[in-house]
């Protein structure tokens, strides 16, 4: 059981997530507040949690979490959660979890008749593309991604012109409107072998690797294939740097450090593993180090020592403040007004759903 008084009972204190205007009142109308009751029955779940949410934060998550579990199962929903979700989302409320490539595949996969997607937009968008007849919503729109925001379908276009014959490989963190103009899609999970593979196709030596600047140049580390690249770039990913892992060493000889590739290549070279989310947990869970630090966004090693109790993360707490606009409140409220839903026009759905299925197909 977890510490209880009078007033977090009248009013629990609120964390830093941004509360939907409505929510409250939903919580209201369902009868649903945290009480000695709910207590209880959510004492499991938060036994699961604890060590990566402060017995302070749980009796306002609670009441949420336990009218999300309830309204998605009445309305067969099914919420895709994106590794860099927040603990109360990822292990709370969420059905399918992984990286950019986990979440599209399981998205193409989903029977559930509305589709909750917590993460960005991008996202979204590509839950929408492989299921076009389904709802599917995000808890708020303005999660955008300053990658995706990078480029756009004219700017595609015009990398075409500048270079005929050579297959546009884009990252999946890029708008539907992006992955329409290109010939296939990746992630940093697969993007190696996406890259061989399109560069045999076209019969070629050069591929174009859009948008992500750091991870075409990770990528021309492990192939042979002339990488040509853009200039975007991850604002969570691109903050660290080579100088601070090196001190993070100095500081502590004993420490692993993993990067993920969409860090500079400097940063990654520093890294005793660099992989995508998946391959990070993965590597984590093999190797069950003693102290280990995630150089990617911080709310994934919270995620990872749910189930990692005896490897200690050192948190370098870069947050990406795209995913922290989704919270419980706004999970709560696009579950009862299904709003904030997810629509692609059929022109641009149609070779944007293309070019994420033949990367689904090649994984």
């Amino acid at each position: 059981m977890i510490p209880q008084t009078t007033a977090s009972l009248d009013r629990p204190n609120k964390p830093n997530a941004v509360m939907g205007s409505q929510a409250e009142a939903i919580l209201e109308r369902m009868n649903i507040h945290y009480d000695t009751a709910l207590e209880r029955e959510m004492a499991p779940l938060y036994t699961r949690v604890q060590s990566v949410i402060p017995p302070i934060e749980w009796p306002f998550f609670a009441p949420y979490i336990k009218a999300i579990n309830q309204l998605k199962r009445e309305k067969n929903a099914v919420i895709l959660a994106h590794n860099y979700q927040t603990p109360e989302i990822f292990h709370c409320i969420a059905d399918v979890v992984g990286d950019s490539l986990q979440l599209a595949r399981e998205a193409a996969k989903t029977k559930g008749d509305i589709i909750i997607q917590c993460g960005v937009h991008f996202m979204a968008e590509t839950s929408k593309l492989l299921n076009p007849d389904k709802k599917v919503l995000i808890p708020d729109m303005k999660a955008g991604c300053s990658l995706a925001e990078s480029i756009n379908g004219a700017d595609v276009r015009a990398l075409r012109e500048a270079h005929p014959n050579v297959p546009i490989v884009t990252y999946v963190n890029t708008s539907a409107e992006v992955k329409a103009e290109s010939d296939i899609c990746c992630t940093s999970s697969n993007a190696v072998a996406i890259v061989n593979a399109m560069a045999a196709e076209f019969g070629t030596d050069e591929v174009l690797c859009i948008p992500d600047e750091f991870l075409a140049k990770n990528i021309a580390k492990e192939t042979n294939i002339k990488i040509i690249a853009w200039k975007g770039r991850c604002e969570v990913h691109e903050r660290f740097t080579a100088a601070e892992l090196q001190q993070y060493r100095a500081d502590d000889p004993g420490l692993v450090i993993i990067a993920h590739p969409e860090c500079a290549p400097d940063v990654v070279a520093e890294a005793n593993f660099s992989g995508s989310t998946s391959s990070m947990i993965k590597w984590v869970q093999d190797n069950q180090p003693t102290r280990v630090l995630m150089v990617t966004e911080c709310s994934m090693s919270d995620n990872v020592a749910v189930e990692n109790p005896h490897v200690q993360f050192v948190r370098p707490c870069n947050l990406c403040p795209h995913m922290k606009q989704i919270s419980l409140p706004k999970i709560l409220e696009a579950l009862v007004y299904e709003c904030e839903e997810i629509f692609v026009d059929e022109k641009v759905a149609k070779p944007a759903r293309r070019a994420v299925e033949r990367m689904i197909a090649l994984a």
